[in-house]
């Protein structure tokens, strides 16, 4: 549900993201030219690699990050501490990001790249066409071009999400890990909400090179050859601002899927903490 409703939003990051002629002036008019040009369904360009690649990422997600935030309690008091938070989420985000999302997002960002809705005039006729394509051409490691941008995007996403989201829960509900109190769903959609306003401000940078790295492969015309060298050529071609650019479409999309996710997440974990973990302490 969640890919189906924001995929457009998506397409349109994708598009203003390579972009580097200028020929978006915005979102509205990323979205107007593209429904345009290529019509309405080209804003859902990617979505079988999209969907899929959401629901195994936020079950690899979660459930690594309990795992290392298991590993990182004290054994004392069985608290997590800040820095163990930070280290958890940041292993949980390297983990999906080498397992599941950078594969998954070569082929999206692949398919949201092409132009038109012609499958006989597109290089890539669906995701596993474009998969196999990819391999053939460039080889295995091909699915994993842009994985160091990757790596540190979702790292640092997941690192900041888990560390507000606790924080959060704390400041607005008085909820600690434990406690056996479940959130409304309600409460969760804001925590949820905000938390998710921090990565993408924080890794815009790499998100971008991210993608840049993804969408041009590892054959033909490279342009960009590394993250690093990515980072300084966008900056010294088109300035500090493009390597922000398409902030405000993930802004638009990240956040209220974490709301979904956690309204979700908060429920299931509240029964297994109410079912298991209380009445295991009685």
């Amino acid at each position: 549900m969640e890919a189906c409703c924001l995929q457009p939003i998506d397409v349109v990051k994708t598009r203003l993201q390579l972009d580097r002629t200028g020929a978006y002036r915005g979102i509205a008019h990323c979205g107007a030219t593209v429904a345009r040009a290529e019509g309405v369904p080209a804003l859902w360009k990617g979505l079988t690699p999209f969907a899929t690649h959401l629901t195994l990422k936020y079950a690899l997600r979660l459930g690594s990050n309990a795992m290392l935030q298991s590993a990182f309690k004290d054994p004392t008091t069985g608290k997590v501490s800040a820095q163990g938070r930070l280290a958890s989420g940041f292993g949980a985000g390297v983990l999906e990001a080498l397992v599941i999302v950078t594969p998954f997002e070569v082929v999206k960002i692949r398919l949201q790249q092409q132009k038109g809705l012609s499958t006989d005039l597109l290089k890539y006729k669906g995701p596993i066409h474009c998969a196999k394509t990819i391999v053939r051409e460039e080889g295995i490691f091909g699915l994993w071009s842009g994985a160091s941008p990757t790596v540190m995007r979702n790292g640092t996403n997941q690192a900041a999400m888990f560390t507000a989201k606790n924080m959060f829960d704390i400041v607005l509900w008085r909820k600690h890990e434990g406690d056996g109190k479940v959130l409304l769903p309600w409460q969760s959609m804001v925590s949820g909400f905000l938390a998710g306003t921090a990565g993408p401000i924080c890794t815009g940078p790499f998100d971008v090179v991210k993608t840049r790295l993804m969408a041009q492969g590892r054959t033909g015309d490279i342009k960009y050859k590394g993250m690093f060298h990515a980072i300084r050529t966008i900056h010294a071609e088109e300035g500090l601002r493009a390597l922000w650019r398409g902030l405000l479409p993930r802004l638009m999309r990240i956040p209220p899927g974490q709301a979904i996710m956690w309204t979700v997440a908060d429920q299931v974990m509240g029964f297994y903490e109410r079912t298991y973990v209380q009445s295991a302490s009685v």
